[in-house]
């Protein structure tokens, strides 16, 4: 058996730090007119600090020579105050931050840093991030500046970005955008849920790449050859991130075909194909538009994703259906998603789902497959009926995806439109013989749910085994 007292340890090396008698070593902290020497001890300095291990090392006068001379250190970068409050960690594992203020404590996570104290580091981030958050965006400029200045700040750096993608119209009226560095910028324009319409991100990154091109004028038509490579050297982490396919027609001939010397020639092609003919093949790895918060279109558990309201949205419309390049252009989204019915709140049953559903035209449903990341789903511009008999219409299509892969998504268009959907009952939303939700007793918990391609053009499961329903939901959509 072992007993650790730790406590009385602590309090121990705190009263040698405070003894003048024993010490090998003065530290120099401060500059200026604050400058303040501390006594202390090579050993534990050593072993409690690498920064301050490694500063012993490699020099060699750092010991007791013949004449007795202490050894002597340097730390100028240090405020005496904030380095006493570290010294007292480094040799009682005591951090007080009682009577300190938030600066204070910022600077002590600072000098932390310098010194390689990655215990008091990480807490300190953690502690920030969870109390101080407000502070954090009021001085965000310092925030940012300090964080992406270290390999060591990762939760602050996070912090920031996700502050950034959230809120840009913030940092870009607070602080000159232009003096983030690359590795902060890059971070931000990758990101999905960056709230920035394409078009200003896309100006942002120009504006960005000028900053660090003093010498080029805005205008491109100005620019030599040499001027377009200097510029597409620098931007040659950002341009691969920049979304060009959301942007519309009229901003791609405006605010890209000028700068069309920045993009790689097959980019640019496949960029001018996609707005001259709809029907040219879709290039590879085109990433999707960024999911846009906005409020007030759609409350569900279950689609989270704007890019699939957006994609559904499309389809309900058939203006935009034959463009293979709707999808990637900018969130459509011109309906309201109302709840009609929840399985997780209401139930799971055929009869719940008539009291709530019948009558209601234009319904989208919403079901998740239990133990998969599978949402199934359907557009019916009908209304729903508890009597038994099959819907007749060729608005409607069926489709399926993937939670977290809006690549998967599969789209299927009714082809035999008078077995379009199917009311009954003992069903709840079913269309045609492809998505199917039924129960023997229309009290009870669907207990037969399959899709089995008959109707509509394509099979929307790689199976036409039956699945258990996580949860579903049916919305009505009303024009905004």
């Amino acid at each position: 058996m072992s007993t650790q007292f730790l406590s009385k340890l602590s309090q121990n090396f705190i009263e040698l730090l405070e003894d003048d008698e024993y010490y090998d070593i003065t530290i120099e902290v401060g500059k200026d007119s604050n400058v303040k020497i501390f006594h202390a001890h090579m050993n534990i300095l050593c072993y409690r600090s690498p920064y301050l291990r490694l500063n012993l090392a490699s020099n060699k006068n750092n010991k007791k020579n013949k004449d007795n001379v202490l050894a002597h250190i340097k730390l100028s970068n240090i405020m005496p105050e904030i380095f006493q409050i570290i010294l007292r960690y480094i040799y009682g594992g005591i951090l007080s931050l009682n009577d300190q203020d938030i600066s204070e404590i910022f600077n002590i996570l600072l000098a932390a840093n310098k010194l390689l104290l990655q215990e008091v580091v990480d807490y300190l981030q953690k502690y920030f991030i969870e109390n101080k958050s407000e502070w954090m965006e009021k001085h965000f400029e310092l925030i940012h500046r300090e964080s992406f200045q270290s390999n060591s700040l990762l939760e602050l750096q996070k912090f920031c970005t996700d502050f950034m993608s959230k809120s840009p119209e913030k940092i870009f009226e607070s602080f000159d955008f232009t003096s983030l560095p690359e590795k902060s910028l890059v971070q931000l324009i990758k990101r999905d849920d960056l709230q920035m319409k394409e078009i200003e991100v896309w100006k942002y990154v120009l504006k960005w790449g000028l900053a660090q091109n003093s010498t080029l004028l805005p205008d491109p038509s100005t620019w030599s050859d040499d001027d377009f490579k200097s510029m597409k050297n620098t931007l040659q982490h950002c341009l691969p991130l920049v979304r060009f396919f959301s942007l519309s027609s009229k901003e791609f001939l405006k605010s890209v075909r000028p700068y069309k010397k920045l993009l790689k020639s097959r980019l640019y092609e496949d960029l001018l194909n996609s707005y001259l003919d709809p029907d040219s093949e879709v290039t590879n790895n085109i990433s999707f538009p960024r999911n846009i918060k906005i409020d007030g279109i759609i409350n569900s558990n279950l689609v989270n994703n704007l890019n699939i309201i957006s994609t559904i949205s499309r389809r309900i419309d058939k203006m935009v259906i034959n463009n293979k390049f709707d999808h990637l252009r900018e969130l459509y989204l011109p309906y309201k998603f109302q709840l009609l019915l929840r399985g997780s709140r209401d139930g799971l049953t055929p009869k719940k789902f008539h009291t709530l559903c019948d009558d209601e035209y234009n319904t989208i449903t919403f079901i998740k497959v239990k133990g998969t990341e599978e949402i199934l789903g359907g557009y019916n511009p009908l209304k729903w009926e508890s009597s038994s008999g099959w819907g007749q219409t060729k608005d409607s299509f069926i489709f399926s995806f993937k939670e977290k892969d809006i690549k998967s998504t599969i789209i299927s268009n009714i082809v035999k439109t008078e077995y379009a959907t199917y009311c009954s009952a003992y069903c709840g939303p079913r269309f045609g013989n492809d998505i199917t939700l039924y129960s023997n007793d229309e009290f009870a918990n669907y207990n037969h749910n399959y899709c089995k391609n008959s109707y509509y053009e394509r099979n929307i499961r790689d199976t036409e085994e039956q699945f258990i329903i996580e949860d579903y939901e049916v919305f009505q959509i009303i024009k905004r």
